[in-house]
């Protein structure tokens, strides 16, 4: 089932193909990555590598699923603003690439998640310690990767990129405080959402055009679009979060309900009022307090999302999703660039908001 109604999804736009997009990050990000990974000291070379998909749990080679590497393409395709080539980006395509990986590292060790991309999450493979470790030491080299560079831009690139990570890190701070708090207010989430998530995207669409020598207008337009897109796909991944099919998304059904997140549709579903969202809130409240929690049925999760659903959630995240989506795009009206860069853009917006995982 798609994640937004296909009568609402962003009018056809000209022909550009996402996956080639995508691919041509990953592919050029790639060797410059793993280059970055094997200056690790044993064990975390190792164990980064089954992160990113490498290897197998015991140490054979792999061909993981290594995500969507939409970081990777934008920030590639940020250099072609500035007419300089692709490969220009890829320093920094590999720098948000690793605080990304650095995030998820320790939110699934944070957030107790078993699985990521149909495998076991490195903190049930390799422990505690090692997930930490290496989340540590993946930070650590994306600063690396791009002040090698030795350049000015370079240097205004990582500032950029370590003003993202702060903001990153304050997001999944929120998070988590908010899944002990009874209520929590939509601009709250938002705000919470834009630094989780939001902050890093804008990096990525905005990194490569620095290293290319983009001024500070035109990269923080970059932003904007980043910033709201990220948005976008944060709230597609809320929706995902409660009502994705687990073949498609690598987590258990409702995980986000399991988790207790207070989520977008969540949220939102609670501050609409009605009958669904006053029940809905007494039945959470009670959760909270309960012993049992973790031995729900599944009938008692999907319970709870019809509520959710009832009181509006759903619908208004997809609206959400959609409204962010159009900020961003709008947002690249402030810089010139190629009419070519400016529909890989717009694509990969349409991409993130109509993705099914």
């Amino acid at each position: 089932m798609p994640t937004v109604p296909p009568a609402s999804k962003p009018a056809p736009r000209a022909a550009v193909d996402v996956t080639a997009l995508l691919e041509r990050g990953r592919t050029l990000a790639t060797p410059v990555l793993r280059s970055a990974v094997d200056r690790l000291a044993p064990p975390m070379d190792t164990v980064a590598a089954y992160h990113f998909g490498w290897i197998d749990a015991a140490g054979n080679p792999a061909d993981g699923d290594g995500g969507k590497a939409v970081r990777p393409a934008l920030a590639v395709l940020s250099a072609e603003v500035t007419g300089a080539g692709p490969e220009v980006g890829v320093p920094g395509a590999v720098a948000v690439e690793l605080v990304h990986n650095f995030s998820l590292l320790h939110d699934d060790l944070m957030d107790g998640d078993e699985q990521r991309r149909h495998r076991d999450t490195v903190w049930k493979v390799h422990g505690p310690a090692q997930a930490i470790l290496v989340g540590d030491a993946l930070f650590a080299l994306a600063g690396e990767v791009l002040l090698e560079l030795g350049t000015v831009d370079a240097g205004r690139a990582t500032r950029r990129l370590t003003t993202a990570t702060r903001a990153l890190i304050d997001g999944q701070a929120q998070d988590i405080s908010y899944e002990h708090r009874d209520r929590v207010s939509v601009e709250e989430c938002l705000e919470m959402e834009g630094n989780k998530t939001g902050a890093l995207l804008a990096a990525s669409s905005s990194i490569g055009a620095v290293l290319g020598g983009a001024d500070d207008a035109t990269a923080d337009a970059l932003e904007r679009y980043g910033y709201h897109l990220g948005l976008a796909f944060q709230a597609v991944d809320d929706l995902l979060g409660i009502w994705g099919d687990p073949d498609a998304t690598g987590k258990q059904t409702w995980s986000d309900l399991r988790q207790r997140k207070k989520s977008l549709p969540v949220v939102a579903a609670l501050a609409a009022g009605g009958p669904a969202s006053e029940r809905l809130g007494d039945i959470l409240a009670a959760d909270a307090k309960s012993s049992d929690f973790a031995n729900f049925s599944e009938e008692e999760f999907a319970a709870r999302a019809a509520l959710i659903e009832e009181a509006g959630g759903r619908e208004w995240t997809a609206d959400e999703a959609r409204r962010q989506h159009t900020i961003a795009i709008e947002a690249l009206d402030a810089v010139d660039m190629p009419g070519r860069v400016r529909d890989s853009f717009t694509a990969l917006a349409d991409f993130v908001v109509v993705r099914k995982r």
